[in-house]
């Protein structure tokens, strides 16, 4: 079974429009209410960074398997690309005065975190929740 869901990323309505597409995906694999709510925060933070940093960008939403089903989120954009992905990677670092809680925070909700991002040539990452049983 391969449920996949792409939509693209322009604006705040999207934001709330992915978050509840992936909180949904996540309640039919039968993940539960905590695991859920992490994986809406990543969506949303991953989004909300795609409209702040790049004006625009696409986000799929998949059921993946490998020994237990895991839902696949991919975020992609063509802004100006991470400058240094380590920085950007530590907590308290923000680049537009925000709490500086976004990508590492992501890495720590999810189970697989992987970022590519090239200056001038945008960013993706790609982020991974198991189903535990």
């Amino acid at each position: 079974m391969t449920v996949k869901h792409q939509l693209k990323i322009k604006n705040e309505k999207d934001i709330i429009v992915v978050r509840k597409l992936g909180r949904e995906v996540a309640t039919d694999l039968g993940f539960n209410h905590i695991d859920q709510a992490r994986i809406t925060t990543a969506i949303s933070e991953l989004a909300r960074n795609v409209v702040k940093y790049a004006g625009k960008g696409t986000i799929s939403i998949e059921i993946i398997h490998k020994y237990v089903p895991g839902l696949q989120v991919v975020v992609r954009d063509d802004g100006p690309g991470i400058v240094n992905i380590k920085k950007a990677m530590e907590d308290g670092y923000t680049t537009s005065n925000s709490l500086g809680a976004g990508l590492p925070g992501v890495k720590r909700l999810m189970d697989e975190f992987l970022i590519d991002s090239q200056v001038d040539n945008g960013t993706q990452i790609r982020v991974v929740k198991w189903l535990k049983n």
